[in-house]
Formats: structure tokens, sequence, C-alpha cells
């Protein structure tokens, strides 16, 4: 955060997005900005390299007295302070990498009040604070997550060193790029990423082939594809040139490849696809590679909705 209030913006590069249309729920008019998206080009500025950040943790001089008075899972506790999700730490228990005092801890469930004497790696555990949240332009060739077996490049070889520990909310496929929310926060992650939460997701996409706004319409109310069901699509055919179409698509659930596969069952193939708004939270004029951090009143504000 600037001295100014302004949100500081982490990394540099060459803006490439630009506004677009918007969904048909979307049109009216907002409080916060407008949606905006990406235009089509080659240019990737990406910001400073840095190397991968592993699940480092660190100590503090003292803890929040909120945190020391409301006794929770030491799963939970973890995850809030952002050395993981609570599946992670989970196995991170299971493999004996968690200790109180030096004594291994046996189930995720122990309650604690404080993270005061716990280490994970034998290293003292950072108390929890206040939760931030980033926005990233994801580019395009990068996974998402910490480090790849087969040695390809994650989103973590990309960040600019002076973030603090952040977790991704949810995925973006590797040719999948625009927004990807950065947490410091566990337990703020798995808020964003839970379907029953109902948050709006919106893309954009390049695809080749017939369709028409007729059939696009059919999908509110869902589809099944191979035995699974996608839940109620927002879609908008945006424009057509020749057999190329941009096509912008809200939806709620996210599952795994939702719109590549639900585009491809229309018989629609997917060249380019572009997150352009998690929630209240939009892409705007982010270039590839930056970060930006979040207001901390925009955050509470949201968790305040959430609830």
């Amino acid at each position: 955060m600037r001295a100014d209030g302004s949100a500081a913006v982490y990394g540099t590069g060459r803006p490439n997005v630009r506004a677009e249309s918007r969904s048909r729920g979307e049109r009216t008019r907002e409080r916060g900005p407008a949606a905006v998206a990406p235009r089509e080009t080659r240019s990737r500025g990406e910001g400073r390299l840095a190397p991968a950040r592993r699940a480092s943790v660190e100590p503090v001089a003292a803890e929040p007295a909120a945190i020391k008075s409301a006794p929770q899972r030491i799963a939970k506790l973890l995850a809030r302070a952002g050395v993981a999700s609570r599946r992670e730490i989970e196995r991170m228990i299971e493999e004996g990498r968690v200790a109180i005092g030096g004594v291994a801890v046996e189930t995720p469930a122990t309650i604690l009040s404080s993270l005061q004497g716990v280490t994970v790696d034998g290293n003292p555990v950072r108390a929890p604070v206040a939760a931030r949240l980033f926005r990233y332009h994801k580019p395009t060739g990068l996974l998402t997550t910490e480090r790849d077996p087969a040695g390809r490049p994650t989103i973590y070889d990309r960040l600019p060193r002076e973030l603090p520990r952040v977790v991704p909310v949810g995925r973006l496929d590797l040719n999948t790029e625009g927004l990807l929310l950065l947490t410091t926060d566990g337990e703020l992650k798995r808020q964003l990423e839970l379907p029953s939460s109902k948050i709006p997701r919106t893309y954009r996409a390049r695809a080749f082939g017939e369709i028409s706004q007729s059939q696009l319409e059919d999908l509110i109310t869902g589809v099944e594809i191979e035995g699974i069901r996608y839940g109620s699509i927002d879609a908008n055919l945006e424009r057509r040139t020749g057999r190329n179409a941009w096509i912008e698509m809200t939806l709620t659930e996210g599952k795994n490849r939702e719109v590549r596969r639900v585009l491809e069952y229309l018989g629609l193939q997917v060249s380019r696809l572009i997150r352009v708004r998690y929630g209240p939270f939009h892409l705007q004029d982010l270039p590839a590679g930056g970060v930006e951090e979040v207001r901390q009143h925009e955050l509470v504000q949201f968790r305040k909705e959430l609830k």
C-alpha cells in the first residue's frame, strides 16, 4: 500500500488490457470499477523475476489478542498463518512435520489458542495476522502450483520477490491466463473456493467453430457432460470474425476445466481463455505478470458479505 492510500503494484510490464463488453447481467452500473479484459497481443510484460518461495515460516514478537482468545484447530490456525492449505497441513501433520514444544502433533484437530511454540519442519511459525489479498495477472505457460516434478515453470518462479508468502485461490490451467487471486490466509483461500460461497467467475474465450446466442443461452439451465453436471452459466456471444468468436461466460462452480469442456461440448475449439473477474475483483488493466494488492477495506467488506 502506498503512502497516499492507493494500492501498490508489484512487477512492471506493458499493459495489454482494455475495456471490453460485459455479460448481460452486468451491464447495469455498479459502484465498483467495470470489468475489462485483455486485447489480443503478443506482448507479455511479466515483471521482475523471483525465485520460488517455499512454505517458510517466521517468528514474530507478538500475536493479536483476538487470535489468542479464540481457540481453534491447529490446522485452521496454520492455514490462517499462510503456511499452507488445510489439506496440505493435514498431510504435514501425518508426516510428523508439525510440532508443539518439540513434540510432534498427532491430529489436525488439536485445539490451540495461539501458535506459540508451534514449529513446522523445526521452524517457528509466524502468528496469523490480518489477511491480505492480491490480484495477479497470470500469463500463459505457468502452472498454478509451487513446484512441478517435470520442472515446468510455475507462478512462484515469476512472482515479485517482495511479496509475502502467498497461496493461490483456485487454479488456472497452464494455457489459461488472466486474474488469479493470491492470499496470505489459508482460511480466506478456503472461503473463496467453496462452491457454497457461489462466487461468480467471468471468463472470455476465443473459440473456433459455429455457435449461436441461442445455443449459449441454453447453458443458463446447466448441462451434463460425460456424467458430470455443470451448473448455470450466463454466456454471451460478444463478437464474431469469420468462424472465430469471442464468448463471455460467467459461472459460480468453477469445476476443473469447466469452460473449456462446455465449449468443446458445443463443438468449439478454444484457442485462448482469459479470466477477467473473480467475485468483485476484476483484472482491469493489470499487465501480464503484474500483481496488485486489494485494499484492506475492500477485503473486509467482501468478507462480511461472504458470511
